[in-house]
């Protein structure tokens, strides 16, 4: 009888987790769509409002600069309020933020509300995957957190295919305001979900925690798991000055060059300009390279989901060297097609190259980051530390779509792409020497074994 009742508990947990991950990424697909969507909205924006090179700059990037404030700020509103409320908050900002866009009458407004987008999303990117790392067993908190990331990509190719198909009449509009369908989607999802048991055991709410515990692990006994999280807490949240204490500092470094190579082999010039790359290439029809970019979001999204299949099964490091290295060879490839220049089949080569860079990003930098950094950090900091870390990589972003362009101009075409596949030869070998196996350990060990002063590279 325990038996049964102890299976039975352990399925429905099963459901009870999935249903949790699946609602709270799509923080991820609002992330994804938001981010993709101006790509063709800026084309209509432009002609209607007669907008100078700078003013679409300043509209392109609006949602950058308030990701980068939100992600600033989020640490320690996730802290103070919680990973569940947080999260509504986001959702009622995207909502707004989607359908004031929508309306806006003049560019001034379209960049308030896109601001107000990247808020949303500079604090969703980091919350989305910290709650689902906290409320997951351990044997799939790899996969879970990572659905976050497949729901990204699949935003950012549900926002090409928006894009193409409205392109016809211009629907600019249309565009920003369905966003807010998967926005009200969230707020709805969220009231019904519970709050992290990590962060209630933090505010001494056990009771809560225990039985929240019960319901996602499928197990009536679950004393030691709340053992283990009591054992991490100290009496007050960590301060910012702990990040830099000698234990802890090798995972912050960690975290914040995890997010610098993530943006600085290139992966933004591909989602924000691959139009303009084809362009390059020898693509003449503005509708044809948009059909192609929405081929290489397809490809993404393909690729994520084989990640969130072997994450967990092959581990986070093996799939980090063999994704690099697909990126360091495609990008050589495409540097090497420009310089020859090889007319038809160019391409047709670059192409090939995006796709090849594209799955390989997607099966190794793309969700392994967003997932080591809600697995590395204690939980006293864990959210200030991940807010650095997404401060970073937004930082990193906007440095990288703000400068291909000039690159192209001063490296050439050939050159910009062995720049970035020079980086990402930096980024193979410092993932080989200093980044840990996080797979199938608890959040708690990884925490006693940071304070026990042995390498985080020794980890598994």
């Amino acid at each position: 009888m325990g038996s049964e009742f102890s299976s039975a508990a352990a399925a429905q947990a099963k459901k009870f987790i999935f249903v949790i991950a699946a609602i709270a990424a799509m923080a991820g697909l609002l992330f994804g769509y938001d981010t993709g969507v101006i790509s063709g909205a800026i084309l209509f924006i432009r002609s209607q409002f007669s907008l100078s090179s700078a003013a679409v700059e300043t509209v392109v990037s609006a949602v950058l600069f308030g990701a980068v404030i939100g992600a600033a700020c989020s640490g320690s509103i996730a802290d103070g309020l919680g990973r569940r409320k947080t999260i509504i908050i986001t959702a009622i900002l995207f909502s707004v933020g989607a359908i004031g866009a929508a309306v806006a009458g003049s560019v001034h407004v379209i960049i308030v509300f896109r601001f107000m987008i990247g808020l949303a999303i500079g604090v969703a990117s980091y919350t989305a995957p910290l709650y689902i790392s906290e409320v997951s067993p351990s044997n799939v908190r790899g996969a879970l957190v990572s659905l976050n990331q497949l729901m990204i990509t699949i935003g950012i190719f549900v926002s090409y295919l928006v894009d193409y198909a409205l392109s016809g009449n211009n629907e600019w509009r249309w565009m920003f305001g369905l966003g807010a369908i998967p926005g009200i989607i969230l707020i709805i999802g969220m009231i019904f979900l519970p709050e992290s048991p990590r962060w209630l055991i933090s505010r001494s709410l056990h009771d809560r925690a225990r039985e929240i515990l019960r319901k996602t692990h499928g197990i009536q006994d679950v004393e030691k798991e709340l053992k283990e999280i009591q054992g991490t807490l100290t009496q007050k949240s960590g301060s910012w000055s702990e990040l830099l204490q000698p234990w802890l500092r090798p995972a912050f470094i960690v975290g914040i060059l995890l997010a610098f190579f993530q943006q600085a082999t290139g992966i933004n010039t591909i989602i924000y300009y691959a139009p303009t790359i084809f362009g390059f290439a020898g693509f003449e029809s503005a509708k044809a390279s948009i059909l192609a970019t929405a081929g290489i979001g397809l490809v993404n999204v393909g690729m994520t989901v084989v990640a969130i299949w072997l994450l967990d099964k092959l581990g986070r490091r093996p799939l980090l060297f063999i994704g690099m290295a697909g990126m360091i060879v495609s990008l050589g490839l495409i540097g090497l097609a420009f310089m020859v220049g090889a007319s038809g089949m160019l391409k047709w080569l670059t192409v090939g190259c995006l796709v090849l860079y594209i799955a390989s990003f997607a099966i190794s930098l793309g969700p392994i980051f967003w997932l080591m950094i809600a697995e590395i950090y204690p939980l006293s900091v864990r959210g200030r530390a991940m807010s650095i870390a997404t401060v970073a990589n937004w930082g990193f972003n906007m440095l990288v779509a703000a400068t291909f362009l000039t690159l192209t101009e001063v490296l050439g075409k050939a050159g910009t792409f062995w720049f970035y596949g020079a980086v990402a030869v930096c980024g193979w070998i410092f993932c080989y020497v200093y980044v840990p196996e996080t797979k199938g350990i608890s959040l708690e060990k990884i925490e006693g074994h940071l304070k026990s002063g042995k390498k985080l590279r020794d980890l598994a």
